[in-house]
């Protein structure tokens, strides 16, 4: 208990030599990045980095002085954590293989190459690694680094309005009435603006056996996304379509995806894009469900079904939603990606933007596109 009191003391240290560099830290936000290091590894640099970035920096502009603080916070040879971060920097010189650190001669600058660890670069490698390329090790730090991703969900303006301080709309029906507190003058204008709500957003997830380097990432970006908003819609299908919102909705995502993993009775199994989408539209998209909102869909476009009842689907749900939004590993990082499967070419005149989905880095690219859509 004493080393955690002193762990704490140099948390608050670090947020006191932040804010003495200009940056609007509060005692409120060193506190919150305590508490967010309690369940972690206080010698690992990597949660000291992405807890402190995620809980005491509000924006990007402060980014470079916050970099700058914390490598001479916790790198330098008189850092209070020094000893914690030297056997830190043994296990990570002994995992060099996993993340493919380059070896040179050990030096100053290799050391804080090394101490770092995940941070910078081979944060960036893993983003930008297949899914299908990661071992177990680099699969559970993505989750980590995945779990970090801010979640707008998309949003839709209303037909409804609300008082507002810089709406387009006068309200006169409030506007008369104040006058009448000054015998009819009208001596403040107010305005109403339209309501903001947000849109539905469906993720459908392919877990069939040729999607099996993806789909356990693509479920835990799921969780992430139904943990961000409560109108989100969770489906899984491979011969035959499973609804798995409902077992996402647990604290813990271990808990929650093995729940999941377990209702999909087909996993790693055929795949039917077609019937799939058929029994959606049927079942769900004519009730509601998707009416107005995106719709995601998580394939690599290897159908074994009819093609012409995919084109039929795919016709009827671009109907119902807002947007539909493909995501193919199989696109990669090509930015001239052409349909090749006879699915995604039965698809593709109802897609409105096509992603890859193969990588951290195209899930984030999601991440900020979905409140585009909106």
């Amino acid at each position: 208990m004493a080393r955690d009191n002193g762990f704490v003391t140099v948390l608050v240290d670090f947020g006191r030599a932040l804010r003495s560099k200009g940056l609007a830290v509060g005692s409120g936000d060193i506190l919150t990045y305590c508490a967010a290091m309690a369940p972690l590894d206080p010698t690992d640099l990597v949660d000291l980095y992405w807890a402190g970035r995620t809980t005491m920096i509000m924006r990007r502009e402060d980014l470079p002085v916050y970099d700058e603080v914390f490598k001479a916070f916790f790198l330098a040879s008189d850092a209070p954590v020094q000893q914690m971060l030297k056997v830190k920097a043994q296990a990570a010189a002994e995992a060099e293989a996993t993340f493919q650190i380059p070896a040179t001669e050990p030096g100053k600058e290799q050391e804080e190459e090394v101490l770092l660890g995940l941070m910078a670069s081979n944060v960036e490698t893993l983003k930008h690694r297949s899914f299908g390329e990661c071992t177990d090790e680099e699969l559970a730090a993505i989750r980590r680094i995945m779990a970090r991703i801010k979640f707008t969900p998309p949003k839709r303006r209303t037909r409804r309005t609300k008082t507002s301080t810089d709406g387009r709309r006068p309200d006169m029906r409030r506007t008369i009435r104040e006058s009448l507190r000054t015998n009819g003058e009208m001596v403040n204008l107010y305005w109403r603006r339209r309501r903001v709500r947000l849109r539905p957003l469906v993720l459908v997830l392919d877990v069939s056996g040729s999607m099996s380097n993806y789909s356990r990432a693509l479920l835990q970006f799921a969780y992430s996304a139904k943990r961000a908003s409560q109108k989100v819609e969770v489906f899984c299908f491979g011969t035959r379509l499973s609804h798995v919102t409902k077992p996402l909705q647990s604290r813990k995502p271990d808990e929650a995806l093995e729940r999941a993993a377990k209702l999909v009775v087909d996993w790693e199994g055929g795949t039917r894009i077609g019937e799939a989408i058929d029994l959606f539209v049927r079942k769900w998209g004519r009730r509601g469900m998707c009416r107005g909102g995106v719709v995601v869909i998580c394939s690599d476009g290897l159908d074994r079904g009819d093609p012409e009842l995919l084109s039929d689907s795919m016709e009827r749900l671009s109907r119902l939603c807002h947007n539909i939004v493909w995501m193919n590993p199989h696109k990669g990082d090509n930015a001239d990606y052409q349909p090749q499967t006879v699915g995604m070419m039965a698809a593709a005149p109802h897609i409105d933007v096509i992603l890859s989905g193969h990588d951290l880095s195209s899930l984030e690219e999601l991440a900020v596109l979905l409140p585009k859509l909106g």
